[in-house]
């Protein structure tokens, strides 16, 4: 069965296909992949074996993998995701990783703009339980499954979830009272959409990816918004795509309540996690 899959996503162009059909077979057959590789006499019942071969034939037409199993890994936790939802990925523990550095207090303010699946809030509502974390997006869709990735985790009573543009849901309550503003926002230039990889493309919403022509715009919102919000001292911590620090260097540091402490880069040494500071 596994050598079957291999063939169908290699005759269609998918990268990784021996991984991919090892997965989509495991997770058909509710066990995981140490064990499927280490009993590989297991035998396959028919039904099994339709239902496997249909997620191959999507997995072939370039459907991601991780909208076919529901889930991806991300800080070593299970997240759901959908197709409302943009993909996590490992660069963006980076953000996470910054927090934890910066964060001195016990029960710091949190926002998490652009929740999406929910995953940088629900990390750190379960590492800092004192946290006051609040998530918002301006899909229902995403949020939706931000709540069950919360309930899931068991923080679901810790994070408040509000809808709305950017730091819209935040006007009224929280001016000036956020310790840490996380946030990927989208950051793709329009032009580069057609040559990303088509399950990105075709499958992942695209208001979490394209930001404008030069995929700045969302960035320039959160310079021109995010010191309303934060308190004196408070850090706006953000992702960024490659080759962008240079321009947003600029753009951050030109905005007079803001201070840039530095662009941090990724495993493949990519400038990938900007962290300002309020003054």
């Amino acid at each position: 069965m596994i050598a079957e899959g291999r063939a169908t996503l290699e005759a269609a162009g998918v990268p990784e296909a021996r991984r991919d059909a090892e997965v989509l077979l495991a997770h058909v057959l509710s066990i995981d992949s140490a064990r499927l590789l280490a009993h590989p006499e297991t035998s396959v019942e028919p039904e099994a074996a339709a239902r496997y071969r249909d997620l191959l034939r999507r997995r072939a037409g370039r459907e991601p993998l991780q909208h076919l199993t529901g889930v991806q890994e991300f800080w070593s936790l299970a997240f759901r995701v959908s197709p409302a939802t943009l993909i996590p990925r490992p660069e963006t523990e980076g953000i996470l990783e910054a927090f934890f550095r910066l964060n001195r207090g016990p029960a710091p303010a949190i926002v998490d703009v652009g929740t999406g699946s929910g995953c940088l809030a629900v990390v750190v509502a379960r590492e800092v339980p004192g946290a006051r974390v609040l998530a918002c997006d301006l899909s229902e869709g995403a949020l939706r499954v931000a709540r069950d990735n919360a309930a899931t985790h068991g923080v679901a009573g810790r994070i408040e979830f509000r809808r709305g543009d950017l730091f819209g849901p935040l006007r009224g309550d929280l001016e000036g009272g956020i310790d840490f503003i996380l946030s990927n926002p989208p950051y793709v230039r329009e032009d580069e959409l057609e040559g990303l990889m088509p399950e990105v493309r075709d499958h992942e919403p695209l208001a979490a990816l394209v930001a404008g022509p030069d995929g700045l715009a969302v960035h320039r919102r959160l310079a021109g918004e995010a010191a309303d919000f934060l308190k004196p001292g408070g850090h706006l911590i953000v992702e960024c795509g490659s080759g962008q620090d240079v321009p947003l260097r600029g753009l951050y540091r030109d905005h007079p309540g803001l201070e840039l402490v530095a662009i941090q880069p990724d495993l493949a040494g990519i400038p990938r996690i900007l962290i300002v500071r309020a003054r």
